[in-house]
């Protein structure tokens, strides 16, 4: 990829970057499949709808009197209530309450007093609506003292508190590997976006400060653009610019591989109990279930909060790719533990406080779903669409398939080539092999998942 913009979309390797690619996947242009049914979109549009009734009643009835709602597993909203007259509304509304004995007035001076006390690396705290408590983790890196100081913090607080040993590291998702390189390593980049002047990659904070530039390969020839603003610690997201100040698709089409990408069409604040996918540049199309909001994440690097907690796995290097659910953005991947093998838990920043903080918006056909930048996509707005729409990367820029599929294959061919590797070394590129074959077929399963939940946009 090349400094003029066109040669660099035609090329593919920005494409590829942009959208929170998978390993071979790519930013595509154009939609191809035909608009669901109104009878087949209802299904979706419906998980919206109940996202929007359950905080609208907690807006309503209050802090002292709810504690957060979900969506159950039949798809109906449940709020959390503290007394029998809130619940009487709740249910007049059409929603399902659930008494319990903390308001979310007690929760937040939960996790108030547990920002207060000394920071702890790989720990992690967030509100679990469903079980009305905060689940405190900590990974294992934490030392016994510093994990028996905190157990007697949670002690004093009582049954609002429950303390988990969790297995792995609590890091950020960064990796020196492909496909969207800077000095500082790989990340996986999130959603296209713009200020009504330039356009700019969304991506995750702790990527690279302010001035790294960003690069299609990791030869360094191939330059996407380079970042202009950061805010990580704290939250995690950052603006990389586009050379030349704009792309030439003007889109958001998130591959799911197969051919087949989803345009994103509007933003949204996730639910606990969502359904949502993740794609990043190493582990591909996974999925999972928002598990809960407002995360605390104390990284070696420092603390982020506010982050959307899902139990969707992640790798290195998808750091920054996009959360999604029925075409619509949700987060950009910020960091988590465990792997795609033995699963794990990711944390994500929300897209509406980034793109609100940026002054940002999504271009494309999410810019108009939005409104202004960061607002709420409502079931009502665009319920067409709100399965995501099928797209073909063969309607990308000439190139683009190609070159993304190139790497991989030339990769392969690198790895079992004996003039590029020694005869005793073909064992280590077998089992490389075999790794990349358990990974592809996990990757199957969750893009086969997605295809039955969508069978209508699929095409």
């Amino acid at each position: 990829m090349r400094h003029a913009r066109r040669r660099i979309v035609r090329r593919g390797a920005r494409l590829a970057a942009v959208g929170g690619v998978l390993c071979g996947g790519l930013m595509v242009t154009h939609a191809m499949a035909s608009e669901p049914s109104a009878a087949s979109r209802a299904p979706q549009s419906a998980t919206l709808a109940a996202a929007g009734k359950g905080a609208g009643l907690v807006s309503t009835l209050g802090a002292s009197r709810t504690a957060g709602s979900w969506i159950a597993a039949d798809g109906r909203p449940v709020v959390a209530v503290t007394d029998s007259a809130a619940a009487a509304e709740v249910k007049k509304a059409g929603a399902r309450p659930k008494v319990v004995s903390h308001s979310m007035e007690d929760l937040k001076s939960v996790t108030k007093a547990l920002k207060a006390a000394p920071r702890v690396a790989g720990t992690a705290w967030a509100m679990d609506y469903v079980n009305n408590e905060v689940v405190v983790q900590a990974d294992r890196t934490v030392s016994a003292a510093d994990w028996s100081r905190m157990k007697k913090l949670a002690e004093s607080m009582g049954s609002s508190v429950r303390m988990e040993r969790t297995e792995g590291t609590f890091t950020t998702r960064l990796n020196a590997a492909l496909p969207m390189f800077s000095t500082g390593g790989r990340c996986s980049a999130g959603y296209n976006v713009t200020n009504g002047r330039n356009e700019f990659i969304l991506t995750a904070g702790h990527c690279g400060p302010a001035g790294s530039v960003w690069f299609g390969d990791n030869q360094g020839t191939k330059q996407l653009g380079q970042t202009i603003t950061t805010a990580f610690p704290g939250s995690d997201f950052s603006l990389i610019q586009y050379n030349n100040g704009e792309n030439d698709t003007g889109n958001n089409v998130v591959s799911i591989g197969g051919g087949k990408g989803v345009q994103i069409i509007g933003t949204a604040d996730a639910t606990v109990g969502q359904r949502v996918f993740r794609s990043g540049s190493t582990s591909g199309l996974h999925d999972g279930q928002v598990k809960a909001l407002n995360a605390t994440v104390n990284y070696p690097e420092g603390t982020v909060t506010g982050l959307i907690e899902t139990n969707v796995c992640a790798e290195p290097g998808d750091s920054g790719g996009p959360l999604f659910s029925e075409g619509i953005a949700l987060g950009v991947t910020s960091g988590g533990n465990g792997d795609c093998t033995a699963g794990g838990t990711t944390f994500f920043q929300p897209i509406t406080k980034a793109l609100r903080a940026l002054g940002v918006k999504l271009t494309g056909p999410g810019a108009a779903a939005q409104g202004a930048a960061g607002a709420t996509a409502q079931s009502s707005s665009a319920p067409a669409a709100s399965q995501g729409t099928a797209a073909v990367p063969g309607s990308a820029a000439p190139g683009s398939v190609q070159a993304v599929g190139g790497t991989s294959e030339s990769l392969l061919a690198r790895l079992t080539d004996p003039q590029n590797i020694g005869p005793g070394l073909l064992v280590i590129a077998g089992s490389i092999i075999a790794l990349v074959a358990t990974r592809y077929i996990r990757t199957e399963q969750d893009r086969n998942r997605y295809r039955r939940q969508y069978s209508q946009s699929w095409g």
